[in-house]
């Protein structure tokens, strides 16, 4: 079901919803919300244009293989987890902070992210696996 109604209203709402997830990517270490709730919110986004646009489009529009963006998240939760032991005796995913700017960031913030990316990527692969064609099977041979 592709209506007009839909097409327009995915073009304001997509963006809208991405800055909601994003604010709430960013509250998610101090209040409730998070990396988690934030991609699920940024999934819902994606969700909403792969069903107004094609496909290929989509993959255009996120410009890397959502699978391997799932894959950097993984990596980046885990590097975050790494810092608390490398930087001087700490345990695995204790928080270390630095002020940049006088902005104050830490590796909770870092964590948030990769799983922000963890659940878009997982999620966007996900429907656009159910979304796309399947591949034709290849011809058979006569014996």
């Amino acid at each position: 079901m592709n209506t007009l109604i839909l097409r327009e209203t995915t073009r304001v709402l997509f963006t809208l919803i991405l800055v909601f997830s994003v604010a709430t990517l960013l509250r998610g270490h101090d209040a409730p919300g998070g990396g988690f709730v934030g991609g699920l919110i940024a999934s819902i986004a994606c969700s909403l244009y792969v069903f107004v646009a094609d496909p290929k489009d989509v993959r255009r529009l996120v410009r890397t293989d959502p699978l391997k963006t799932a894959a950097a998240g993984l990596s980046l939760a885990v590097l975050s987890g790494l810092i608390g032991i490398l930087s001087g005796g700490g345990t695995f995913l204790s928080g270390q902070w630095v002020e940049i700017g006088g902005v104050k960031l830490g590796t909770p913030l870092l964590f948030d992210f990769g799983v922000y990316l963890v659940v878009v990527g997982a999620v966007l692969t996900f429907v656009l696996e159910i979304k796309e064609p399947a591949p034709e099977p290849p011809a058979r041979g006569d014996k």
